[in-house]
């Protein structure tokens, strides 16, 4: 029997619509992102590495001599290793942490901090905490403080915000009322742990997941008389402070941003910051030198002006000139001499360094003056 003009027509259409189921598969094949980089295993006593181009992880192993180790991830970090304990009157082994600022001349890449408190028209900030139930711990944020913007230790005054507690610990010092912050009832404590003021807010429960803004807490601090608004917010870190175990801790997302005179990096009233940045590198085997020139192609001079950007894995700073750097590898913040602080409208500035690499040779990456995004010649 012959098939009919109908049976034709219906034939084309099944083909015509697998061919289309086909191409849509083929297309989200190739739509698929690339499997991510491994995550970055930290054992290091005060080991450090960058995330989501931002943000630095740090082990920050300080009170014990028992192996920890951190695993960063591509949006925070989880404690893989936490061998040992300590007295739970006492101070903690650790802070595992994920920051945003300075920490002991570890800056993280394109930070806007330290900036004054009263320059500071926000700063909002979001975690998700990831808990274990056999360890003693607190899951908390380390805020620091300083009349000088510092960036190269203690500071005159931590505040501390417990989201989590966990065992028979307490905040330093002693506890002095509640307070409502944020939207959140906290108990307040206050104390001195002999090299600065502390000041924490201790949730009455745990809490997983939060958004909030960490001048809330600044301006609480600010009101006590602990700070002062013409101080420096120096860094915003979030993070565990364990004393016995604490394998599995995670922070699973940590986000931090500090907006200047209502979001504009060059302050209140200030033209905004632009700059290009030109490296050129000479280099052989096993080491380098670079000179890095910074052009200020803003319409008004950057004092102070502060240099951040990250090494590629392998690379490490020995000597510098010209700028002084603080830390050695991954997420460096060059600051200028006395001589070359000012970097005029149009005019430009030139530092080196000299360090050692393993593997492959690359440049340095996210570039950023003063925290805005620079361009590279």
């Amino acid at each position: 029997m012959r098939p009919s003009p109908h049976s034709f027509r219906t034939v084309r259409g099944l083909l015509s619509a697998l061919l289309s189921a086909l191409a849509a598969v083929a297309a989200l094949l190739v739509a698929t992102p690339p499997a991510q980089a491994a995550d970055t295993v930290i054992c290091e006593q005060f080991g450090s590495a960058v995330i989501q181009g931002r943000y630095v992880v740090q082990n920050n192993r300080w009170g014990t001599s028992a192996a920890q180790c951190v695993t960063a991830t591509d949006t925070g970090f989880r404690v893989t290793q936490a061998d040992g304990s300590v007295p739970t009157n006492g101070a903690p082994k650790s802070y595992p942490s994920v920051f945003n600022g300075c920490h002991y001349t570890n800056c993280s890449p394109g930070t806007t901090l330290p900036a004054q408190v009263s320059a500071i028209s926000s700063a909002p900030s979001s975690i998700s905490y990831g808990y274990v139930s056999n360890a003693v711990y607190n899951a908390s944020y380390d805020i620091w403080l300083d009349p000088t913007p510092r960036t190269d230790g203690v500071n005159r005054t931590e505040i501390m915000i417990w989201f989590n507690r966990v065992g028979s610990i307490q905040p330093i010092g002693s506890p002095v009322g509640t307070a409502s912050v944020g939207g959140r009832s906290w108990e307040v404590w206050t104390g001195s742990n002999g090299s600065n003021d502390v000041i924490s807010f201790v949730a009455p429960s745990a809490i997983g997941a939060w958004s909030f803004d960490v001048m809330d807490f600044v301006d609480q601090t600010v009101a006590r008389g602990l700070a002062q608004n013409n101080w420096y917010l120096t860094s915003v870190q979030a993070g565990f402070e364990p004393w016995q175990n604490g394998a599995g801790l995670a922070v699973n997302s940590f986000s931090s941003t500090v907006e200047l005179g209502g979001g504009d990096p060059g302050g209140p009233g200030q033209p905004a910051t632009a700059c290009q940045v030109t490296y050129a590198a000479n280099v052989w085997q096993g080491g380098f030198t670079a000179d890095v020139t910074v052009k200020n192609t803003g319409s008004a001079a950057v004092d102070n002006w502060r240099l951040g950007f990250t090494l590629p894995s392998g690379q490490r700073v020995t000597s510098s000139w010209n700028a002084d750097l603080s830390g050695s590898s991954g997420a460096v913040m060059a600051s200028p001499a006395a001589h070359n602080a000012r970097i005029a409208a149009g005019g430009s500035q030139t530092f080196g360094f000299q360090g050692t690499y393993s593997g492959t040779f690359g440049k340095p990456t996210g570039f950023s003056l003063n925290g805005t995004a620079c361009t590279s010649a």
